[in-house]
């Protein structure tokens, strides 16, 4: 199975997907830590952007077909990034689950947002401005996902999609 776990920054995805690959056996991909390795070894970010998502399907692909889940950690706001998770996911014969993060409440995400640390050296988070900006073009979901409000308790959030997984 193929599980996205998408959303804006700040809005606790990827610690939603760090918990989900505590809990159950996955490969875990996230597309801040492939981007974090490109900058490093000389990529601008406007290069990295459509190349870390490859990266990651390729990757993705490999374990998908043998056999393993992998949790995918990314943003993918637009139809083009999602289209990508799909046609992964389908070209290894696999199921594709989708949990999308949001964080209605305005002030909490930004408390969120200009609060955090990065767990990745060198990488700079997003400015809440950036998030606003990511926001304004983020396109609206139509697919069939579990969206999940992390204002909640994340075990609660963890439960849920562990639910969801398990009725697909």
């Amino acid at each position: 199975m193929l599980i996205q776990v998408c959303g804006l920054p700040g809005t606790g995805k990827s610690t939603l997907a760090a918990r989900l690959a505590d809990r159950r056996p996955v490969v875990l991909l996230r597309i801040d830590a492939i981007e974090a390795a490109m900058w490093r070894n000389g990529l601008t970010p406007d290069q990295t952007g459509i190349a870390a998502y490859s990266v990651a399907h390729l990757v993705a692909l490999s374990h998908l077909e043998r056999g393993q889940t992998v949790v995918a950690d990314a943003v993918s706001a637009v139809g083009a990034a999602r289209g990508g998770w799909r046609g992964t996911a389908e070209y290894a014969g696999v199921p594709l689950r989708v949990i999308e993060t949001v964080c209605p409440d305005p002030i909490e995400h930004h408390r969120r947002v200009t609060t955090r640390t990065s767990d990745l050296p060198d990488f700079p988070l997003p400015t809440w401005e950036q998030v606003q900006t990511m926001a304004s073009q983020y396109e609206t979901r139509h697919d069939e996902r579990l969206v999940l409000d992390t204002r909640r308790d994340l075990d609660t959030c963890v439960q849920d999609v562990l639910d969801y997984l398990d009725r697909a």
